[in-house]
């Protein structure tokens, strides 16, 4: 494959999933506001992750190894769609089905990407003489810097049809000081305090656009992106086997490193379902009203678009450790911010800072960990971004899981945990790696002033 075909299967990679996830973060930013009875939308989230954490263990291994990480991807894909679908009538023997189709697709849609990009990455590294760390994070930081501007067109989509409400007759919900005192970390789902949800026609409308996104998205992969043999296939055929079936288990108990990147990789879920389940709903729909989540997202996907192009191509400078610093300086004072903080809706900017703030650490989670990952275990990719999807997964489910049970400034306390414990189990991976490299070093140097003595002495 030449270099020119290799950056042209990066880019159709990365706009295939822009389409899917441009619909699924349209409506999935939306479930716990929009489809609020009988808790069917934060419930169908928390199964499709419970789901993708069997896809994960299971299927995700055998898929790739069946039909290509090439065919895998479109394949998988067909879940979001079903979802998406789902939701022109959402109730729970839909949504249930859907979800439970979605998360097993994902695991190996997923892996599939992160297994193509990172040997695609190594063979574009041989290429270039650039060493494969440095490549490995460009690629999956253009990939996610395009992904990222996914949550700008799907909120932008949402916000324009839910904002268009003739009933609409002002910006903001008229709720008294004491209603608003319910908002922010003090949002409790038993207190009943949510807001009223869209017409039926919009709620349509937006179901109709992202279910076409996303078969769209099917086909564009299906037809332009080109199909791989794993260097590791090359040299004898795989089959099937129950060894490849148990490879995620197997990795994750013989991997140190694994188990201590377990924690950050929850919290990767974690945050993420805080942004989109406990702000979305417990700060913006509260105080500012269900059609502003778009608005207000549109700037964390801005933010978290741009940061993970700049931090992919800016990591190889630098290292990884500046990084993962800023993502737990910015999103511990945010999670500060939120447990203090007041939401009302005379302070707009607020809002938008924040979801600035914590999108820029969420670009330095999705993308380092990512990253650290491909470069950690090149020998095993399929296994170990399997661990990556489940652990992730199980962050999600998590969060959702307990959405509609538990107040938000839980929440935050359970967020901060994860990150605390997460950043904490990565140092020891940074420092138990540095000190592997260095003695490496120092026996090849060994080696070499031995192999010099023997010379000089036959000499």
């Amino acid at each position: 494959m030449s270099r020119n075909k290799i950056l042209k299967n990066v880019a159709v990679l990365s706009i295939g999933f822009v389409f899917l996830f441009t619909a699924f973060f349209c409506i999935s930013n939306l479930q716990s506001s929009l489809n609020k009875e009988e808790g069917v939308g934060s419930g169908s989230v928390a199964i499709i992750y419970a789901s993708l954490i069997t896809s994960c263990m299971f299927l995700a291994p055998i898929m790739i190894a069946k039909l290509g990480c090439k065919w895998t991807i479109p394949i998988s894909m067909v879940g979001y769609a079903l979802y998406n679908a789902a939701n022109f009538y959402a109730i729970w023997e839909l949504m249930g089905p859907a979800a439970v189709s979605i998360g097993l697709g994902a695991a190996s849609v997923w892996s599939a990407k992160c297994t193509y990009l990172t040997q695609i990455g190594v063979w574009y590294s041989k290429m270039t003489g650039i060493s494969e760390d440095a490549i490995i994070n460009l690629f999956f930081g253009i990939f996610f810097g395009l992904l990222q501007t996914s949550q700008i067109w799907g909120n932008l989509i949402s916000s324009e049809v839910f904002s268009q409400r003739p009933e609409n007759s002002t910006s903001f919900p008229n709720k008294s000081h004491k209603e608003l005192a319910l908002c922010g970390a003090n949002y409790c789902p038993q207190k009943g305090n949510e807001a009223l949800r869209p017409s039926d026609e919009k709620v349509y409308i937006v179901c109709g656009i992202t279910t076409g996104l996303s078969v769209f998205a099917i086909i564009f992969v299906s037809v332009f992106l080109d199909k791989i043999v794993l260097d590791k296939q090359q040299a004898s055929s795989r089959k099937i086997s129950f060894r490849l079936l148990i490879a995620t288990f197997s990795h994750l108990f013989k991997s140190h490193v694994q188990k201590l990147l377990v924690p950050l990789t929850i919290y990767s879920g974690v945050e993420q379902g805080l942004i989109w389940g406990t702000f979305t709903r417990a700060y913006v729909t509260c105080s500012l009203g269900i059609w502003n989540i778009g608005y207000v997202m549109i700037v964390y996907g801005i933010t978290d678009a741009i940061c993970s192009f700049s931090f992919g191509r800016l990591v190889q400078y630098v290292g990884h450790i500046p990084f993962f610093v800023l993502a737990f300086v910015v999103h511990g004072g945010c999670l500060f911010t939120f447990r203090l903080w007041g939401p009302t809706p005379d302070q707009l900017m607020v809002f938008y800072v924040l979801a600035a703030i914590w999108g820029m650490g969420d670009a330095v989670i999705q993308t380092q960990i990512n990253a650290l990952y491909g470069c950690l275990f090149t020998e095993n990719t399929e296994a170990a971004f399997a661990n990556y999807r489940l652990w992730e997964s199980f962050g999600f489910m998590l969060t959702y899981a307990y959405n509609d049970f538990l107040c938000a400034d839980v929440k935050l306390y359970i967020c901060g945990g994860f990150l605390v414990v997460g950043m904490a189990c990565y140092s020891v991976v940074e420092i138990t790696e540095r000190r592997r490299v260095v003695t490496r070093n120092s026996s090849v140097n060994a080696a070499n002033q031995t192999s010099d003595a023997e010379q000089t002495t036959i000499c």
